[in-house]
């Protein structure tokens, strides 16, 4: 019986222990899954800072970019990375990516049939290596995405009374069901910080109240920093009902309806303030009729008006904010938007009478909402019709008040919508500096369209691009049908702005819709790092000239190759915080003729070259390109494209392949030009990849001006090309 029982109880447990090895065999065997994404998906897109992901057949097409060697910027194509480094073919596979810290250069090549491009900087990088797990990693399932094609599951909005906890105060209860929606539904528009509580609000920056004008819902407060003392009396207001109850219904704009009430409530706390009384309107008749004709008025405004903000946003909540402090003096303006702005202004019959004062109402509310002043944005506005004609420049008005005044004045000329005709003229005639134009602050151009333009805007448009412009477009209403027959570009908007399009472009479905995006508009003119335009190929760069003066040169061909690099330099917009232009002279030695700091204009920058002495010599070109990389582009701004321009008429004493190298992984994008006796092979090692685009040759010095606007075109579409940061 015992023997029974003993061999019953070793039965079951070799079974269970045969249960649990096949159970961790299965958990063993139990496969990642893993996610697949397409070709065109860019590292930068994904939020996972270490992945998996298997990538589709055919991802080997130049249309999926690819920036860098080995280690790759963010917004390259992930596949076609995979591909470039030898991970995969074209067949596709399973990829392991890992992101790392940006980097200040990215040196293209071609490899497994992929070209990649060179990239000056970028902020992301990433790795690409076979896609097996690293031990005591785990990888996710599905991958999350920085855009709306995000994978991940979507969590339960949050209902309004709980987005709004925190921000009753002792009215609250009063306040309408439909207007907290309304709060929360601007905000998360808005998509900007959440609101704080007025508590919080109270101990932050105050908005000044706001001057009522014919339009009051397109009227913008200019901020201004609350003193201290205000700060402390809003503090010790939080006990203070009445006071919560009219900042609670304040709002950006005064409605007329109930402007009065609020300079009632002023004066009577500049009263009692006389009387040493308390400011709270606790216990006054007067007060609880005040804030109920301000809790009706706004509830009616709830439909009618849709600010840019919450109800919550703005108002008042103490008397040193019923009573605010002076502002700065006005002609130095809003600081924080140091634009010079010239706005289009469309003067063709096609708009009619009544539209063009709306139009003028509407330029008006941008000038106040800007802020115009010396310290800050300068605005000139030229109307358009037939002909383009300039009402005022830069330099005319220093004030917002002046300029709304002459706004109000400009009398409309009539003609065609001849938008391009008109951009032609801004960019030849409007930004000079005789007309105010201050040089370090970007150009920005505003176009206001009617309809359709009646020629064509394309050319002229990137012209004034390529000249540092940024161009947006205000676009109202659509083509009549009469005008639809003489519709030239019906996409002229996507040819016309930069192609951040979304940025640039504002499609307004009537002119009396005009006043909803004053506040979107000025918040994209002064935002000046969203403004990439103005940096294109002719301004962005810090190049430097590495010039051979060896005796084979001679004094002769020496004064041809300065004068090259006089044209070269003259094509490029030149100041501080432009393009700046230094240069080296080499034989065996080198020599710094100028660094990039030191001219700042462009007569002064051509002066110096003329002025560079001939110096003679042997020829140690590997040697000179690491003085360059040392003394110049060492030295180079952040924001600036290293460009270096080599020329030279023979072959090197030394190895010219690692230095250039060394130049090509800092970032610096190497042009090599040669004469006569040039080496064809040591060209190709100092010019970035591809080489055939960054290397030139001539036989003689004489035939050197044939490359001058190559060399500038091959600049041009390399910039490009390149993402933006």
């Amino acid at each position: 019986m015992k023997a029974t029982v003993i061999a019953t109880f070793f039965g079951v447990f070799l079974t269970c222990t045969y249960t649990a090895k096949e159970a961790t065999k299965k958990t063993k065997k139990a496969k990642l899954y893993v996610p697949q994404i397409d070709c065109d998906v860019k590292a930068g897109k994904i939020i996972n800072p270490e992945f998996i992901a298997k990538c589709p057949p055919g991802c080997q097409d130049v249309k999926y970019r690819v920036y860098g060697t080995d280690i790759y910027a963010s917004f390259s194509s992930v596949c076609n990375a995979a591909i470039h480094s030898g991970i995969i073919d074209n067949t596709g596979g399973k990829i392991l990516v890992q992101k790392v810290a940006g980097h200040s250069g990215y040196r293209g090549s071609f490899s497994n049939g992929v070209r990649s491009l060179s990239l000056p900087r970028w902020r992301e990088s990433f790795l690409v290596s076979e896609g097996k797990p690293r031990k005591g990693v785990t990888y996710p399932t599905t991958l999350e995405y920085s855009s709306s094609k995000s994978t991940t599951v979507k969590s339960e909005p949050k209902k309004p009374e709980q987005d709004l906890k925190g921000m009753k105060s002792a009215d609250t209860a009063n306040t309408s069901e439909k207007a907290l929606e309304q709060g929360d539904t601007v905000r998360k528009e808005n998509q900007t910080t959440p609101v704080p509580t007025p508590a919080t609000q109270m101990a932050t920056t105050t908005p000044t109240p706001m001057t009522t004008t014919t339009d009051p819902s397109t009227t913008m407060p200019q901020p201004t920093k609350t003193p201290a003392a205000t700060r402390t009396t809003a503090a010790a207001a939080k006990t203070r009902p009445g006071l919560h109850r009219v900042r609670d219904m304040g709002s950006s704009s005064v409605h007329p309806a109930y402007a009065s009430v609020v300079a009632a409530a002023a004066r009577q706390v500049q009263a009692a303030q006389g009387r040493g009384q308390n400011t709270a309107f606790r216990g006054t008749s007067t007060s609880a009729s005040n804030s109920n004709i301000l809790r009706h008025n706004t509830a009616m405004e709830t439909d009618s008006w849709k600010p840019g903000l919450s109800l919550f946003d703005t108002g008042f909540s103490s008397k040193e904010e019923l009573n605010p402090k002076p502002l700065e003096p006005i002609s130095q303006g809003n600081q924080n938007c140091k634009v010079d702005l010239s706005f289009l202004m469309d003067g063709s019959w096609s708009i009619g009478k009544r539209r063009f004062q709306l139009q003028k109402r509407f330029l008006g509310n941008v000038a106040q909402a800007l802020g115009i002043g010396s310290a800050g944005p300068l605005m000139g506005i030229v109307q358009y019709g037939d002909d383009p004609s300039t009402e005022f420049n830069l330099k005319t008005y220093a004030n917002s008040k002046d300029l709304r005044n002459a706004i109000e004045k400009i009398q409309q000329k009539g003609g065609l919508s001849n938008v391009g005709k008109a951009l032609s003229f801004v960019n030849k005639n409007f930004f000079l500096d005789a007309n105010g134009n201050r040089g370090g602050a970007p150009n920005v151009v505003v176009v206001m369209v009617d309809g359709w333009p009646t020629d064509r805007v394309e050319e002229a448009s990137r012209l004034a691009r390529e000249s540092g412009i940024n161009i947006f477009f205000v676009t109202v209403e659509a083509a009549a049908q009469s005008e639809k027959q003489n519709v030239i570009e019906p996409n002229f908007v996507d040819k016309a702005v930069c192609r951040t399009s979304g940025f640039y472009s504002i499609n307004v479905p009537s002119w009396f819709s005009l006043h909803k995006v004053v506040q979107p508009l000025v918040k994209r003119v002064c935002d000046t790092d969203r403004l990439a335009c103005s940096k294109t190929c002719l301004n962005s760069a810090d190049i430097g000239f590495v010039i051979d003066g060896s005796s084979s040169v001679g004094t002769g061909n020496f004064r041809t190759v300065l004068q090259f690099v006089a044209n070269i330099s003259k094509e490029f917009e030149i100041s501080d915080t432009d393009t700046r232009i230094g240069a080296v002279q080499y034989t065996y030695e080198q020599r710094l003729e100028f660094s990039f700091d030191k001219h700042s204009t462009k007569q002064d920058v051509l002066n110096a070259i003329k002025r560079i002495s001939y110096w003679s010599g042997g020829t140690s070109t590997g040697a000179a390109i690491s003085y360059a990389s040392e003394q110049l582009f060492s030295k180079s701004k952040p924001n600036k494209r290293k460009i270096m321009i080599l020329i030279t008429d023979g072959r090197s004493y030394d190895d010219v392949s690692m230095p250039a190298m060394a130049a090509h992984q800092n970032g610096v994008i190497a042009y090599s030009i040669g004469v006569a006796w040039a080496a064809p092979d040591e060209l190709e090692a100092i010019a970035s990849d591809p080489a055939k685009e960054h290397s030139f040759f001539v036989d003689e010095f004489d035939n050197l001006y044939r490359y001058v606007n190559q060399l500038i075109q091959n600049i041009c579409t390399e910039f490009n090309s390149q993402p933006r940061n």
